[in-house]
């Protein structure tokens, strides 16, 4: 991994493995900054029955009111919003993510005419990149040749191996969903749609083998990992993670990936978590919310044109994402000033006490903020992994303050 090392730069981090300065990353005091991440509630419906699912099996249920499918009439509105919001805010470049539920159940037709109406929405100037992410039960070629044609790139949910992914990721009659997966993976990856493939998406599970749960994801050449720590907080913990417990089960297993990966002789992929936070290590900005104190940038859509905040936010309490605004009246200007995308803007400001006194808040940034909720007090917390955080930012940086030094003394 030396050449990640050179690449990210070595300035901010000293030989002895300290960071120096402060890492924070926010707008002026005050100052909401615009949305650059719109994730659309295209379909609001799965054709899997993921047992960690935090849309359909924790807090909030309000999927259950929701349509199934947003209509053209709501896309319009979204796409004119969209496009309003990258002109007052003379936004260079934007993301939108077709998102679900499972997206690719809203059909060819809707999708299509999803991309076109955002992408015509837009000023000259304004880049869109549109992504899809996707269980990859529906990914068809049929599918591959449209998103060829709109330029739409692919993210993939699988959690590994077959034994691994078959723990949670299944149909409703407890059918694998893997050997599904495994053919559209290969039809995605393994020919001339390669140049969509984002990347797959896994969700962690500490019962399975870490070192071949990486290795069965990187058969597909993905050109980027996201590993998901499982949501939960201090009122229903994740699995595995006894709040009173000084066991760090989910550090244990990261830190068995993390040296797998960095040990590799070549770059196989980014494992996004791990980049991270050797970027804050580096001295550079998280691109993430799951780490580091960078703002939060990201507005949801749901089906039924309801402007939301992170949908991750559903694990905590009924009604934790939700801002009582619609594209039909309001703007995307209008929940900026929010009180929970502000929260989510205001980097060390919104930490604990506990949180702003450890020596590693910078990097850490307290966690996802969905994993910092409980009952009795909110977001006011560290996160419900504090623990194994602390334990895989210290090994990371120790790992890589050593090669630092060496670089250095080999100069």
């Amino acid at each position: 991994m030396t050449k990640t090392l050179t690449a990210l730069g070595m300035a901010h981090l000293s030989g002895d493995g300290k960071t120096e300065g402060s890492l924070q990353h926010h707008g002026p005091a005050g100052k909401a900054l615009a949305f650059r991440q719109f994730i659309l509630k295209i379909n609001s419906r799965c054709n899997l029955a993921c047992r960690y699912c935090y849309m359909y099996q924790m807090a909030d249920q309000s999927w259950r009111t929701q349509p199934i499918n947003m209509t053209h009439a709501t896309l319009d509105r979204i796409a004119r919003r969209i496009g309003d919001h990258a002109r007052i805010h003379d936004l260079a470049e934007i993301e939108v993510i077709l998102h679900g539920g499972e997206p690719l159940l809203a059909g060819p037709e809707l999708i299509g005419y999803a991309v076109k109406a955002i992408r015509r929405a837009a000023d000259v100037g304004t880049r869109i990149h549109i992504a899809v992410q996707t269980n990859a039960i529906l990914l068809d070629q049929n599918f591959l040749d449209l998103f060829e044609e709109l330029e739409v790139r692919v993210g993939v949910s699988l959690d590994g191996y077959q034994a691994a992914n078959d723990r949670h990721r299944v149909f409703a009659s407890g059918r694998s969903s893997h050997p599904q997966v495994v053919a559209a993976l290969n039809r995605l990856a393994r020919g001339r749609h390669h140049r969509l493939f984002s990347g797959i998406l896994c969700t962690v599970d500490i019962r399975n083998d870490p070192v071949a749960t990486y290795e069965a994801l990187i058969e597909f050449d993905p050109p980027a990992i996201d590993l998901l720590l499982p949501h939960g907080n201090w009122s229903r913990p994740p699995p595995f993670r006894d709040p009173e417990s000084t066991a760090t089960p989910y550090a244990d297993w990261l830190i068995a990936v993390f040296d797998r990966w960095y040990d590799s002789p070549r770059t196989e992929t980014e494992i996004r978590f791990f980049t991270e936070i050797i970027r804050l290590l580096m001295g550079h900005p998280s691109r993430t919310e799951a780490i580091g104190l960078s703002p939060a940038r990201m507005v949801v859509v749901e089906t039924d044109g309801s402007i939301e905040q992170s949908d991750i936010l559903k694990s905590a309490y009924q009604g934790a994402a939700a801002t009582a605004r619609h594209v039909a009246e309001d703007s995307f200007e209008s929940v900026l000033h929010h009180p929970g995308f502000i929260a989510r803007q205001r980097g060390s400001l919104e930490l604990a006490a506990r949180c702003r006194a450890c020596d590693i808040h910078t990097i850490c940034g307290g966690g996802l903020y969905a994993h910092r909720y409980s009952d009795v007090n909110g977001f006011a917390n560290p996160s419900v992994y504090c623990l194994d955080l602390y334990r895989l930012i210290s090994h990371i940086h120790q790992r890589v303050a050593r090669d630092v030094a060496k670089a250095r003394s080999a100069r």
